[in-house]
């Protein structure tokens, strides 16, 4: 689970827009009007992208002040609403399906999948770095940890990093460790004001640099880079949405708008772009920003994307997070069928990884050159 606790006052404000505006029911049917007032082409059907900060998902948000998201509805011939609200209120609409698709990780869509059939059609980042285990001086080294309680958000991300990495780098037995649940802003505030519990944090950025800039004492004890491409951040997209009208073309969208952006990221205007992403995540400047970027490393391009979603590492990858929720009973019900490929290889699976959409995005970019 990510999501940052100062921007939860909003949270049920945005969750409410959410349900009142939700899906359009009938996506043959337009909406009353965009933005600036004008009536968009009827034959659009409408879809909601829900997302909160995060550094590749923020890309949507400043990718729909670029006015890029308008350029790839124009190309798709769709209507995309972006609704940023807190990470948990995103899952709550995508379960509740006040939503179409949502910003979430590999992780966190799990229990939603037991409600409402999903697809994974877009890997965003992973993280390599942006988890950390920091602690004091106190503290040697891992077997130190022994003695204190490590704290960060339960049944999270951070939970499962910091077990996972003492069980495969360390070699060590995770019933060994205690991890308490704690908001990840009051754990960081904690160790930076030297509060005397606070010897070892397991949480994610801005916290961990946050954290370091502040306390020259305080160090990185292992990170995520240690489990490579485990933690994946993602769109996921209700099954019950990519079969109306106009689906498909919505998910290439959120694509096509998604590539577009990384390579303005590489171009020319790169220190402007992450000056915009910093502004949304966290209000970090360029430099943070960039740093931050290196530590959730975005998956590009196409071919990258691929590589991940068709490679036959992942689905090693996900058994084991779904052993690790089932373990720990994090998973609410029994555990989700995963399934890869297209829907008519994998259709009775609660979560789906598609790589098709990215290649008819692909494929497109292809027509041109």
């Amino acid at each position: 689970m990510r999501f940052k606790s100062v921007i939860a006052p909003v949270a049920a404000v945005g969750f409410a827009v959410a349900v009142l505006v939700g899906c359009n029911s009938n996506p043959n049917q337009p909406p009353a009007g965009d933005k600036d007032g004008k009536k968009p082409d009827a034959n659009r059907p409408t879809f909601t992208l829900a997302w909160s900060e995060y550094p590749s998902w923020s890309v949507f948000g400043v990718a729909e002040e670029r006015g890029v998201l308008k350029k790839m509805e124009d190309k798709w011939n769709v209507k995309i609403e972006l609704k940023l609200l807190d990470y948990e209120a995103c899952m709550t609409a995508y379960t509740s399906k006040a939503c179409d698709a949502v910003c979430v990780t590999n992780m966190d869509s799990l229990n939603p999948a037991l409600g409402r059939k999903s697809v994974a059609v877009l890997p965003t980042s992973t993280s390599v770095g942006g988890d950390a285990c920091l602690v004091t001086e106190d503290i040697k080294d891992v077997k130190d940890l022994k003695n204190v309680e490590t704290q960060g958000l339960s049944e999270s991300v951070s939970e499962y990093a910091f077990y996972r990495i003492l069980e495969k780098k360390f070699k060590e037995d995770g019933k060994d460790y205690k991890f308490k649940n704690l908001d990840p802003e009051k754990a960081a505030q904690a160790m930076q004001a030297k509060e005397k519990h606070a010897k070892a944090i397991m949480v994610w950025n801005p916290f961990v640099l946050q954290t370091l800039k502040l306390r020259k004492d305080v160090r990185r004890l292992f990170d995520s880079s240690e489990i490579p491409e485990e933690i994946i951040d993602m769109v996921v997209v209700g099954q019950d949405s990519l079969d109306k009208p106009g689906g498909d073309r919505f998910a290439c969208a959120v694509i096509d708008t998604y590539y577009e952006f990384n390579k303005m990221l590489e171009g020319k205007d790169r220190d402007e772009l992450l000056v915009e992403l910093g502004k949304k995540f966290s209000k970090l400047g360029k430099d943070e920003m960039a740093e931050v970027c290196k530590q959730t490393s975005f998956y590009k391009t196409p071919d990258a994307a691929l590589k991940l979603i068709t490679g036959d590492q992942f689905p090693k990858t996900m058994d084991t997070i779904v052993k690790f929720y089932q373990d720990r009973k994090i998973l609410k019900d029994k555990a989700p069928k995963i399934g890869y490929g297209a829907k008519d290889k994998a259709a009775d699976a609660n979560l789906r990884f598609d790589p098709t959409y990215i290649q008819q995005v692909q494929a497109k970019g292809k027509e041109k050159t």
